[in-house]
């Protein structure tokens, strides 16, 4: 029987007027109409309402006695999480000397608050990505009787291989790319190649006019006006990858890249490249979303010759991309170019912008002055606003003669000297908390008390898709104030991501037990899994704890390992399963890694899917839709097979190590209303199947197989998100191995205890036949490929 607090008094206003009145014939004889509306009877109402809020409130006492222990315990709820981004900044009407500087804490205007985290230098440039994509088989066919003239004009020796290529624009309208775009799979180069181009001159009778924006432009991204090198600011957002189940959960090594801005040509008409240093950046070598700060050279930045009449090598080997648009030509300032400096299997890019600074939805309060100390010991002080950042706060307390001094914060008091300057805060709740005198020191009566630093928010609310960020508040904070004001525009290309809203009380006592039995310490299978449930930053669809299991090798009943399976949460019901990325199993990671035991080996990792595709066979009863059964018998199925609740046989996943059999299938398909019979089920599979009981055993006269798949984990069979994927294609998919060729035979598909399955295909025939393959399958995935040699550009045919 659950434990329930009691109700002090469950009577409520309609049980005190009706008890009332059936006293009355005992007291009051005489007093035979007490109807609606009688003034005894409104007295009698009066009096009962008067009682049930006494009652009301009395019923509050076991509410306040689990408060009180929450408070003895020193939980506190915790506040809200603010959503980051990274947004890019434009002037609306530029002029080469029209560059800004925005200082920290600039306001964006939108739903939510934002701020700017970092200073911006707003350069007056537009930007273009461009890439030196391989040309197709098809073009190549097209164009085989131009081709080995270009290699003649060009020059290239009998030793020497063209890579013929096509300048094509990546990030398009600051489009960002979903699935990310591999430099070293895409490209004959394995470069990214950024356009710095010149804003569109209004005076169109001056001929020079656009030479004297470029050479202005080129001193200004040089130097600027105070003579001091420029930095240019490059947001970029990696492609979030899935890590392999074997992979460890950890800080990620930085990936060796180099910047580089293009110069004047040296005497032999070659492009000369300066390396640029970096300053600030957030990204840790381009392993997350995050914004680069670039120093440009003192002197020295230029375009080559982009027009073939002006050289005739333009765009070859190692020469920036030919633009063969002569207007985006005319405004070319510069090439900035990032190139990997060591030979990488993928470098994969979601969105690369300049003029971008991170922001986070955090408000800035100035230096408030919360209240003056009355002398008292536990003096507590309200904070304006609640989900402090708690990193950030600082808090001020006068002292006579001394002015204000800063005092510093604590977890617990208990632990704090006698004079010791020190506050507790409850960043949720945006209260501060002095001591009794003898356990930290009590602010001095009469003196004053501030904020000297605060920022506040957070919130789901702030998770933004792109395009809703449009523009700053109206003071806009810039370092000179005596610069023409220019409109600013922002640009997001990405969403911002990670807000949380701060706890509530009632998940906050959810914690209670868990807290008096783990104590913040990750012990047994059951405390790594409230742990991990409540990872900041990261909200698990389902968390499965395997002691003793070391996910390198996939060997079990390894002493002093703990992996812990984590999946994000996903109602998509359709493949890819959820699959959780990499800051998503670094958050978890985090914030189990402190817990531990210090001899214990944690990993943190996703499962391991096994590709199955289903075939089956029906008939559909009169009265119901075919094409409406039909739809429903295959939402059941990946319902019944889908990794996170409330699919799978319980409402709660796909159990793990629970074999797929084909008769259970059998069973969901015959749940779906309007299906009459079931010819049969056929299960299939890309990966090595390996038959664990090849000898049949009679079970009311049907044979039964149990049989592992091993899933294929080749590069080649990787989707666009890193993780390991069949290759599943309309041709493909007929070439799948059934289980079972016999629809006799039932069928087990055995799973281990790091696997679930993955339906990634279901044929059904609504006339009764059973499919034999998987023929019209769809196809969740795609694929590309490389080139290399001496990159060559080509003219693509338009009309």
């Amino acid at each position: 029987m659950p434990i329930v607090p009691p109700r002090l008094d469950d009577r409520n206003f309609e049980d005190l007027v009706e008890e009332l009145l059936a006293r009355i014939p005992a007291h009051t004889p005489e007093w035979t109409h007490a109807r609606v509306g009688d003034p005894g009877r409104t007295l009698l109402e009066l009096f009962a309402w008067l009682a049930d809020t006494v009652l009301y409130r009395a019923n509050l006492i076991p509410e306040r006695q689990r408060l009180a222990f929450l408070k003895l315990l020193g939980i506190q709820m915790r506040p809200a999480t603010a959503a980051t981004g990274v947004v890019s900044v434009y002037a609306e009407n530029p002029t080469p000397q029209s560059t800004q500087v925005l200082l920290p804490s600039t306001e964006l205007k939108g739903p939510v608050t934002f701020e700017t985290r970092t200073e911006l230098t707003v350069l007056p440039l537009q930007a273009e990505a461009y890439y030196k994509r391989p040309i197709t088989d098809s073009e190549r066919k097209q164009m085989a009787g131009l081709l080995p003239g270009l290699s003649r004009v060009y020059g290239l020796g009998p030793r020497e291989t063209a890579s013929y290529y096509v300048t094509t624009p990546l990030f398009p309208n600051g489009a960002a790319e979903s699935a990310g775009f591999d430099l070293v799979e895409r490209t004959v180069d394995r470069c990214l190649w950024i356009a710095l181009l010149a804003p569109e001159v209004k005076n169109t009778q001056d001929k020079d006019a656009m030479k004297k924006a470029l050479a202005a432009l080129r001193q200004e991204l040089s130097t600027g006006s105070n003579g001091s090198p420029r930095l240019i600011n490059v947001g970029v957002m990696p492609s979030i990858e899935v890590p392999a189940l074997m992979e460890d959960i950890g800080p990620r090594a930085r990936i060796p890249h180099q910047w580089e801005i293009t110069g004047t040509v040296d005497a032999k008409g070659n492009p000369t490249y300066h390396p640029l240093t970096v300053s600030y950046d957030s990204t840790l070598g381009l392993t997350r979303r995050g914004v680069i700060h670039l120093l440009m050279p003192g002197t020295g930045i230029d375009a080559p010759p982009n027009e073939v009449r002006d050289d005739l090598k333009a765009g070859v080997g190692d020469r920036p991309p030919r633009l063969d648009d002569v207007n985006r030509a005319k405004r070319l300032v510069a090439w900035l170019r990032l190139r990997p400096t060591v030979k990488l299997s993928r470098l994969s890019l979601s969105w690369v912008g300049i003029n971008a600074v991170e922001i986070e939805q955090l408000r800035t309060f100035a230096p408030l002055v919360l209240g003056q100390s009355d002398g008292a010991a536990d003096q507590e002080m309200r904070l304006p606003t609640g989900s402090i950042e708690r990193e950030s706060f600082q808090l001020e307390v006068e002292e006579p003669g001394l002015g204000y001094r800063p005092w510093a914060a604590v977890e617990d008091l208990e632990t704090a000297g006698r004079d010791a300057a020190v506050f507790r805060l409850d960043a949720e709740a945006g209260t501060v908390r002095f001591g009794n005198g003898m356990r930290g020191r009590i602010p001095s009566a009469g003196m004053r008390v501030r904020a000297a630093r605060m920022r506040a928010g957070g919130g789901v609310a702030g998770n933004l898709p792109p395009g809703t960020l449009k523009s700053f508040g109206v003071n806009a904070l810039t370092i000179d104030k005596k610069a023409p004001t220019i409109t600013l525009k922002v640009e997001q290309s990405l969403p911002t991501l990670g807000g949380q809203d701060a706890e509530t009380l009632t998940e906050a006592e959810r914690r209670i037990p868990a807290t008096l039995r783990h104590g913040q310490r990750a012990v047994t299978a059951e405390d790594y899994q409230w742990l991990a449930s409540g990872s900041p930053g990261a909200t698990p669809g389902r968390v499965e704890v395997l002691p003793r299991f070391k996910p390198h090798q996939r060997r079990e009943n390894v002493p002093g390992v703990v992996s812990v399976m984590v999946l994000p949460p996903s109602n998509a019901f359709r493949a890819p399963n959820p699959r959780p990325d990499r800051p998503f199993l670094e958050a978890v990671h985090a914030h189990l890694d402190t817990r531990r035991p210090l001899a214990t080996e944690l990993y943190v990792i996703g499962c391991e899917y096994v590709p199955l595709g289903v075939a089956t066979g029906i008939t559909v009863r009169e009265g119901f839709g075919r094409e409406t059964v039909v739809n429903a018998v295959r939402e059941a199925l990946f319902r019944w097979l889908w990794p996170l609740p409330p699919g799978g046989p319980k409402g709660e996943g796909w159990p793990l190590a629970r074999a797929v059999r084909d008769r259970e299938l059998e069973v969901a398909i015959a749940q779906v209303p309007g299906v009459d019979t079931i010819t049969g089920v056929r299960l299939f599979s890309a990966g090595t199947m390996v038959a664990l009981s090849p000898a049949a055993r009679q079970a009311a006269g049907v044979a039964s197989v149990r049989i592992e798949v091993r899933p294929a984990s080749s590069e080649a069979q990787k989707g666009p998100s890193g993780s390991a994927l069949p290759a599943l294609t309309s041709q493909a998919t007929s070439n799948w191995k059934t289980l079972s060729p016999d629809p006799s035979m039932a069928v087990e598909l055995v799973l281990r205890h790091w696997q679930l399955p993955e339906l990634m295909a279901v044929v059904i025939d609504a006339d009764g036949g059973l499919p034999e393959d998987l023929r019209g399958a769809p196809d969740p995935f795609g694929g590309s490929g490389p080139g290399g040699g001496v990159a060559v550009p080509v003219v693509p045919e338009v009309c």
